[in-house]
């Protein structure tokens, strides 16, 4: 199965849980991606997507509430997505989320 797909993701922060969808458009040879991420602090472009297998890797650069560069990695089993991301002095964030459709 695809890794591709629209996904209600949320992301356990110290903030609270932060929901967003995410938007994977995987490229014709499946070794990579592009997308957005968007949430309720903007939407940002997927920068530097890769695939293996059913692990996906990206980075989305943010301006709120502070500028950094999140670092995001998920494996997909089936509709079901779960990662974690790495946002800079804040840590390592858990987050999940459900393929649309």
């Amino acid at each position: 199965m695809s890794v591709g797909g629209v996904y209600d993701c949320i992301t356990k922060t110290p903030m609270g849980d932060q929901k967003g969808t995410l938007t994977v458009n995987p490229s014709d040879d499946g070794t990579s991606f592009t997308g957005t991420m968007i949430s309720s602090m903007g939407s940002t472009d997927v920068e530097d997507g890769k695939i293996d297998g059913n692990t996906i890797s990206w980075k989305n650069k943010i301006t709120l509430p502070m500028p950094m560069t999140l670092d995001c990695v998920a494996t997909i089993e089936g509709d079901k997505l779960d990662g974690h991301v790495k946002a800079g002095g804040f840590g390592t964030m858990p987050f999940s989320g459900q393929r649309q459709g």
